[in-house]
């Protein structure tokens, strides 16, 4: 099986050759986000693995959907929907999100683990919740469940 950097690199060779210019520079931006990490983590010649480039690829999602919101707030419709199309380009490279449903179950299989003692604790059930969906959970929808079920 393939890595997501081999997946990444040959997607990128198909949007250059089918003159897909979104899809190019999406790919060839995320593919220097990639190796900026990789330096900075001084793994450039093994490489990031697959889980590492996952939580890239969410940031890079999660960037895009910021600029996004902030380009509608002033008006530059066109640029926010570069970001967002940018944006279904890279969740292409993510695991299927999960819904509501599955992250609230997830949620209450630890809180009956880990017995938090109320709001305080609301941080460890986060991390152990985010260690158990890895990149199909939204930290964001995470927190935002957990707070609700905790209070």
């Amino acid at each position: 099986m393939a890595g997501l950097k081999d997946m990444i690199q040959a997607d990128l060779k198909s949007a250059m050759l089918a003159r897909d210019t979104v899809k190019t520079q999406t790919l060839q931006g995320l593919k220097a986000t990639i190796l900026n990490e990789e330096v900075a983590k001084k793994v450039r010649d093994s490489g990031l693995d697959d889980i590492s480039i996952e939580q890239l690829i969410a940031r890079e999602v999660k960037k895009r959907d910021e600029a996004a919101e902030l380009f509608e707030k002033g008006g530059n419709t066109q640029s926010a929907a570069k970001e967002r199309a940018e944006k279904n380009i890279l969740l292409g490279y993510l695991p299927e999100q999960l819904s509501d449903d599955e992250l609230q179950q997830i949620i209450d299989g630890v809180i009956a683990e880990l017995k938090p003692d109320g709001m305080k604790d609301m941080g460890r059930i986060i991390g152990a919740v985010k260690t158990k969906t890895g990149s199909a959970g939204d930290g964001a929808i995470i927190a935002k469940l957990v707070k609700n079920t905790l209070q």
